[in-house]
Parts: C-alpha cells; sequence; structure tokens
C-alpha cells in the first residue's frame, strides 16, 4: 500500500482511506493487509491453534512465513527486530508458477493459453481449485461439471469424481512447492504456517498429501528444508488475534 486509495484484487471494491475515515468519524483509520494481521498473530498461537505437517522444529529467533489459499493466495512473513517482531507485507501470491510435474506442465500449458501470465493465485485459492479442475478434464478431453471450489474439495464429490480427487492432489502438491519456495527466499527457520480457509477444511486429506514431500524437493537444499516446520493455522480467526496485538502496542 503505497497511496490513499486502495483497491482489492479479488473484489471489486475500492476507497480512498481518508475519505473512509471522514465518513465514519475517526480521528485515525489504519489500513492492514489480512495476512500482515495474521503474521503479526503468529507470536501468540498455541499449539491448540496449530497442526503440524510433517517433521522440523521453529528456530524461535528465525523468520517466520505465512501463506494462505482462500479467496485469493495471501502471503507474509515475520522477521525479528531488537525487542520485537517486524510483519512484510507484499505481493507473493502473484509469482509466476513453475510446474514440478509433467502434468503440471500439461495443466500450466491450458491455463497459459487462458490467461497469459500464470500465478500461484491462478491456482491456489478457490478459484484456483476450479481452474484445476477445468484444465484437468480439458486435458482428458472429458466435458467439464460447473463445479464450485467447495464441491470439488468435498469428500464424497472427491470420491465419486477422479478430476476432484485430482485437482486437490494436485493443489496440495503445488502448494507443497510455493511454500518451500518462500521458505527458502526468506529464510524462514521459524516455520511456515498455513492460514485461509481452504486447507484446514481439508483435514486428513491434506496431512496425506503430498504437500510437505513437495515442500522438502528441492534438491541439493533438501535438508535445509527438512529443518523447517510446516504448520496448518486452525484457530478460527488468527487475524483477530494479531489485530488485537497491533492495538495494544
Amino acid at each position: 500500500m503505497t497511496t490513499d486509495w486502495i483497491t482489492l484484487t479479488n473484489h471489486d471494491w475500492s476507497f480512498s482511506i481518508d475519505k473512509l475515515r471522514e465518513d465514519l468519524g475517526l480521528e485515525r483509520l489504519i489500513v492492514i493487509n489480512d495476512f500482515t494481521a495474521i503474521a503479526t498473530a503468529i507470536p501468540y498461537l498455541t499449539t491448540d491453534d496449530l497442526e503440524q505437517i510433517g517433521g522440523g522444529v521453529a528456530l524461535a529467533s528465525a523468520p517466520t512465513g505465512v501463506i494462505g489459499p482462500g479467496s485469493g493466495l495471501g502471503v507474509a512473513a515475520l522477521v525479528p527486530a531488537t525487542n520485537a517482531w517486524v510483519p512484510l507485507s507484499g505481493e507473493g501470491g502473484h509469482v509466476t508458477l513453475a510446474p514440478a510435474t509433467e502434468s503440471e506442465s500439461n495443466v500450466l500449458d491450458r491455463l497459459r493459453a487462458n490467461f497469459g501470465h500464470v500465478s500461484a493465485e491462478r491456482v491456489l485459492s478457490g478459484p484456483g481449485l476450479v481452474n484445476l479442475y477445468q484444465a484437468l478434464v480439458a486435458t482428458a478431453d472429458v466435458p467439464p461439471i460447473s463445479y464450485t471450489s467447495a464441491q470439488i474439495t468435498d469428500p464424497s464429490l472427491c470420491e465419486d469424481d477422479p478430476y476432484c480427487r485430482q485437482a486437490v492432489e494436485m493443489f496440495c502438491a503445488i502448494l507443497g512447492t510455493v511454500a518451500g519456495n518462500l521458505a527458502l527466499t526468506i529464510g524462514a527457520l521459524g516455520g511456515i504456517y498455513i492460514a485461509g480457509g481452504i486447507v484446514p477444511k481439508l483435514g486428513k486429506r491434506f496431512a496425506q498429501s503430498q504437500f510437505r514431500k513437495r515442500f522438502e524437493d528441492k534438491g541439493r537444499l533438501q535438508p535445509y528444508l527438512a529443518r523447517i516446520p510446516t504448520f496448518v493455522i486452525v484457530h478460527p480467526f488468527p487475524a483477530l488475534v494479531g489485530l488485537s496485538k497491533m492495538l495494544s502496542t
């Protein structure tokens, strides 16, 4: 955020911070990215708020990464400073997606034909799950069904529709690759935390997926990634935890 005017990427909504503050009659209004708030919450979450996926032990004084598929793909980081933690916001969800398997290459070709640039968010989000499903059925030359992302992740539907199942499996695997990229980029020895509305609902399917394998699958840097723990945030409102801490400091 570098100007007074805010435009949301995945919603037809924009506004002026100053005008909104005036309209609401507030002396002060701070606009904070939701993943900045979630990153701020990380030191205050308990073991009950987290589910660890795979191995690794967090280094208490090291940077931490947060990534989360929902309506879009949120990405943020938390880095240590003198007697404090500093959240870093960015647009990491829009990094260019790179395939790791032949199947992913085929899907990416389909998506590139539709979108030109294919970001991580084009597959790692609610709309992204629909994109994955549609690309998979198109590759198989099968007529698509107008599923929503919630239907694609529904366990009973996945059991009956192999393309829904493949879409969810590919989603989890690609999330592992992108989360591993984030960990390498910021040196996230403090751990990678997965937020958003999709992954917590997958439950055991996510824990049993290719996520962790793909997270560590970085060639010569595999031992480095193996040290880094990955957690699913199961707290229902982690952003509110972060916001409360921001208000109290």
